[in-house]
Formats: C-alpha cells, sequence, structure tokens
C-alpha cells in the first residue's frame, strides 16, 4: 500500500512583503527549498520552488483564509499560561513584526527555530522562522516585556 505523504496548510511570507498560501509536503528546516502549490485565486494550482533565503517565516495554518473576526491574544498574561511547555519566546523580525510565543529548538546557532504562538485559537498552529529575517529575540522572562 502506497504512504501518501501529509501536506501541510502554510502562509510563506517573503522578506519584500509577498505572501503565497497553500500546501506543502516537503517542508524541512533542514533543506534550503521546498514547493508550495498556491491556493490563490490568481494562480490556483501552480508549484513554486521556494527558498528559505528569500523568507521572513512560513506559517502552518489551520485554514488558508484564517479567521478575521478573531482578536489574537499576543502576550502570555493573556492566556492560560499553564497549558505553555516550553521555553518563552519574543521575536522582533527585521520589518517591525514581533510574535511571542513558545519554543523547544531555538538556538542563536540555527539558520531557523519553530515558534508556537501563545493563543492556542490563533489560526496559526506553529511558525518557522528564519534566522535571517529576525532583528532581536528575547527569552525567559524578557519575552514577557
Amino acid at each position: 500500500m502506497e504512504q501518501k505523504s501529509a501536506r501541510n496548510k502554510v502562509v510563506a511570507h517573503f522578506v519584500d512583503g509577498r505572501l503565497l498560501k497553500g500546501y506543502t509536503h516537503d517542508f524541512t528546516p533542514a533543506r534550503d527549498m521546498f514547493h508550495l502549490t498556491s491556493q490563490l485565486e490568481e494562480d490556483f494550482g501552480t508549484t513554486y520552488d521556494v527558498n528559505i533565503s528569500d523568507l521572513k517565516a512560513v506559517f502552518f495554518v489551520k485554514t488558508l483564509k484564517g479567521n478575521l473576526g478573531y482578536k489574537e491574544k499576543k502576550r502570555y498574561e493573556d492566556v492560560d499560561a499553564a497549558r505553555l511547555r516550553g521555553m518563552r519566546i519574543r521575536v522582533e523580525f527585521n520589518d517591525g513584526e514581533i510574535i511571542r510565543g513558545i519554543s523547544l529548538g531555538y538556538s542563536k546557532t540555527k539558520k531557523g527555530f519553530f515558534v508556537v504562538p501563545v493563543d492556542p485559537q490563533s489560526n496559526n498552529d506553529r511558525i518557522y522562522v528564519i534566522a535571517a529575517a529576525v532583528r532581536d529575540v528575547k527569552i525567559a522572562a524578557a519575552a514577557s516585556l
């Protein structure tokens, strides 16, 4: 019986501000490139080679449409912190965007790392942050500031 690889719903955020929404079946932090099949109306079904070096982050999402009516909680004190497992982290991207969450694999020496958002109701399940697109990282107590 043939094993079908899992498809992940992702939103690729490029450093130049572009977004690409769709599915990938071959993303891995160990590689410098992955394929993304667009679900956007203007290029639906087109598969792109996405270079990690062109990205700010890869958002693994619950839905590609998001939930425009939901205001995501961005601070640790706004959620049940007892459920959070891992190192608290605050990431400031070069473009000024700030995300807070939990990371199990952050290291200054890696080219990227995963962050699980603070809010369990967020449309983002996890975010792969590209280290080259980051201005500053705060961990532990400093991440709450």
